[in-house]
């Protein structure tokens, strides 16, 4: 019973932490980008919804360091004829915050810089394909809905450098998501000292 109160008064005061508490170093970041508005920068390029789980660390209360999964599927018909487009990628994230809150527009959103560097792949049934290096960098927002999960905003230039039938792809793309920022362990030893006060 003492384990089951406990767990809650630590939920109950995670909750009710100040707005930057999200954002302080040693808590985790998860969550996903649900969908991505990709609009293909390249001629012949098509438009594709997909999906990219992502999880950080905050190295410090500004920067967080994680990694990416991104998959997508598209199928479309071009002249008559359908085709399937495939998108896949994996690496590492990093992200710089803007905390100073003369530059939010809101008090409960943040600012924030995103770039990725990974194994990327795109690959069209019948047709062309590019997978090698892919780079991405761009700015983003996040505006916390509840104390601890932010709803997100994405605008990123994406290049995949490789190899196939095109030597690169570049693209801009929309993302918009949800992340959940997880105390990390030295949160949590903060809320349990401030309990036994």
């Amino acid at each position: 019973m003492k384990k089951i109160i406990l767990a809650f008064l630590t939920i109950f005061s995670f909750i009710s932490f100040k707005s930057n508490a999200q954002l302080e170093k040693g808590n985790v970041i998860v969550g996903a980008d649900l969908a991505n508005f990709n609009i293909g920068l390249k001629k012949g390029a098509v438009t594709s919804i997909d999906i990219t789980p992502k999880g950080a660390w905050m190295l410090d209360n500004q920067i967080a360091l994680g990694g990416y999964i991104n998959f997508g599927l598209t199928t479309q018909k071009v002249y008559g004829s359908s085709y399937t487009n495939t998108n896949y990628g994996v690496g590492v994230l990093g992200r710089y915050y803007v905390n100073n809150p003369k530059y939010n527009l809101l008090k409960a959103g943040r600012w924030f810089a995103e770039a990725n560097v990974g194994f990327q792949g795109t690959n069209t049934k019948g047709g062309s394909s590019t997978n090698g290096l892919g780079l991405g960098i761009g700015p983003g927002y996040a505006y916390f809905i509840t104390k601890n999960v932010a709803l997100e905003t994405l605008l990123k230039f994406d290049e995949n450098v490789g190899f196939g039938n095109s030597a690169s792809s570049p693209d801009l793309s929309l993302h918009v998501g949800f992340q959940i920022y997880l105390p990390g362990k030295s949160t949590v030893n903060k809320i349990k000292s401030n309990e036994r006060m």
